[in-house]
């Protein structure tokens, strides 16, 4: 039950990227008397990390589309407004 409790104050000392590298040691440490074996577990570390960075893209683009819908409401607000005087 100690090797959890370091685990368990994570979150309030590091940040995400740290958090994620610090649970994968963990887990890396942990497996290496498990069941799964460590390519396995590599691969699927590789696969969560493909899928991540689609994810970030993904995250990216929608941003992008955001700021262009919010400049353009600000340019019809403007228009709107002199219309109206």
């Amino acid at each position: 039950s100690t090797a959890n409790a370091p685990e368990d104050d994570a979150p309030n000392r590091y940040n995400r990227t740290d958090r994620t590298a610090y649970s994968r040691y963990s887990r890396d440490a942990n497996s290496s008397g498990g069941s799964i074996p460590s390519n396995t577990l590599e691969k699927r570390i590789e696969e969560l990390e493909r899928e991540l960075a689609k994810e970030r893209q993904e995250n990216v683009r929608l941003m992008k589309m955001t700021q262009d819908k919010e400049e353009l409401i600000g340019k019809l607000r403007e228009e709107i407004d002199l219309l109206n005087r």
